[in-house]
């Protein structure tokens, strides 16, 4: 396999769906955190897999955005007091494209506050879910296919330096 050197270091045979699910919903935490890595390990370890390990980072990645969502909406009244030409106008940018901006949640350093900013402007459950999970489902499925173009050479290469450490 492509990068079985590589991936099986990091042990994902043993750990499975559960960590392509937790890892994606991490990662739509504020918390630094990437899932591709362990998606593409885990569909590389297991090609028979691929749209289910799809579906299921794309449904932990949308449940973390909504949680974010959440903590938008429950966060709104200590935040009430926030006001000023700055806030209005990007409360007004976002108000105006609704529920439609978050096929942009996927973004890095962008797509967790954005989740945020939707609920605490009360957007629509919803369509945020929807467009959301368009959004992340995408990104996965671009970000994996640009994996699999990266070359064997450097995932095995890759995997030796890591095993020397």
């Amino acid at each position: 396999m492509r990068s079985s050197y590589f991936f099986g270091w990091f042990g994902l045979p043993s750990v499975g769906l559960s960590a392509v699910f937790i890892s994606a919903f991490v990662s739509a935490t504020l918390l630094p955190i990437g899932s591709e890595p362990i998606l593409f390990g885990y569909t590389e370890l297991n090609p028979s897999m691929y749209w289910i390990a799809i579906l299921v980072a794309t449904v932990g990645n949308t449940m973390g955005g909504m949680f974010d969502w959440w903590l938008g909406l429950i966060s709104r009244n200590g935040f009430e007091s926030l006001k000023g030409p700055a806030n209005s106008r990007m409360q007004l940018w976002l108000e105006k494209r609704g529920p439609k901006m978050l096929l942009l949640s996927w973004l890095p350093g962008f797509g967790d506050p954005l989740c945020i900013a939707a609920g605490w402007l009360r957007l629509a459950w919803f369509p945020c879910l929807i467009y959301m999970f368009i959004g992340k489902l995408l990104r996965y499925l671009t970000m994996t296919w640009l994996l699999t173009l990266v070359s064997n050479s450097f995932w095995h290469q890759l995997g030796h330096w890591l095993h020397l450490i």
